[in-house]
């Protein structure tokens, strides 16, 4: 939502015999906005959204969390409700699909659209209570303010730990194959091995990640690159096999 001094400075130039063009160039402000504030300049109260429920769909709720967490961002919209995006990359197609699916599962019958972008498509829906149904949503990003469930997502994510996981590793996570060298039989061989690693530089939403991990029983590594300790590695063989079952690469 746009403050009263932007809106000010915007009228003021279209004052000075501005198109809402160019306007609406120079300021990146929509020209029916623009053209709004003459007949109000004053922001719209907004009103606090009801309660719409528990989401429709519980398994494809964990799942959307964790897309949400790692990818996704909830605006507001400049007159009222709320835009959902989920930034998915155009490399995969499967995954754009499975976000849209669980966006509908979870709100039935909610506007859904898809914004291309550079290298991604943005899975965004609008409506008034994403911030209701995800009430992680708030100012700055997220790595630079307290994440923590609410008592109902957490029931939510426990009744669906490897949806919550899928999601994660779908938005902020990969599987690929490492490989290593080994002497066996005195000549060194390369040995390749698949891995999963997950990568957030939220601390609170690492631990989301690996406290789950924890109850399903994978084990898991912290893994420091040029310093940071964003990564988290799945590489013992029978974790990577559990995860294979239920996670997967991505497609």
């Amino acid at each position: 939502m746009y403050d009263v001094s932007t809106r000010k400075r915007a009228l003021a130039l279209v004052a000075q015999g501005r198109s809402l063009n160019s306007v609406s160039r120079e300021t990146g402000i929509s020209r029916s906005a623009i053209r709004s504030w003459h007949e109000r300049l004053a922001p719209l109260p907004r009103i606090a959204p009801r309660d719409p429920g528990p989401p429709a769909d519980n398994k494809a709720y964990a799942y959307l969390l964790g897309l949400y967490l790692g990818d996704g961002c909830i605006s507001a919209h400049p007159r009222s409700g709320y835009y959902l995006r989920i930034a998915c990359a155009d490399a995969w197609p499967g995954l754009i699909q499975e976000c849209a699916d669980a966006i509908v599962k979870v709100r039935p019958g909610v506007r859904l659209y898809h914004a291309q972008r550079q290298g991604c498509v943005a899975v965004t829906s609008y409506s008034q209570h994403w911030p209701v149904i995800f009430p992680q949503h708030g100012r700055g990003k997220k790595h630079e303010r307290e994440i923590a469930l609410e008592a109902w997502q957490q029931a939510l994510v426990d009744a669906h730990p490897w949806e919550f996981v899928r999601g994660l590793i779908h938005s902020d996570g990969c599987r690929i194959t490492n490989w290593t060298t080994r002497i066996v039989g005195g000549e060194r061989k390369r040995y390749e091995y698949p891995r999963y690693f997950f990568t957030n530089v939220s601390a609170d939403i690492r631990r989301l990640f690996t406290d789950t991990l924890d109850k399903l029983g994978i084990e898991w590594t912290r893994c420091t690159r040029h310093g940071n300790p964003f990564n988290i590695s799945v590489a013992r063989k029978a974790s990577v096999a559990l995860m294979d079952v239920h996670v997967g690469p991505k497609y």
